[in-house]
């Protein structure tokens, strides 16, 4: 039935954004010893998003500015088409 593969196709892109959206997120969820610094003091949100950073200012005497939490699959090899 060749009128059901677009919508197949279609469904399986949108888990794979998905997926990658939900991944996105959790790599920012860093303990906050384990954060390694971004930035420098006196960082601002948008300057620590602008280098691919993470962004958490609800812990005091640890890294506000931090990189992300390494994924251990990279995602883009399920996704690319």
């Amino acid at each position: 039935t060749a009128g059901m593969e677009p919508r197949v196709v279609c469904v399986l892109v949108l888990v794979c954004v998905l997926t990658l959206s939900s991944l996105a997120q959790d790599t920012c969820v860093v303990a906050p010893h384990h954060r390694a610094n971004c930035g420098t003091p006196g960082i601002t949100p948008s300057q620590c998003k602008e280098r691919g950073c993470c962004f958490d200012n609800t812990v005091s005497g640890v890294p506000w500015c931090f990189h992300p939490a390494a994924v251990e699959n990279p995602p883009d090899e399920e996704c690319s088409f």
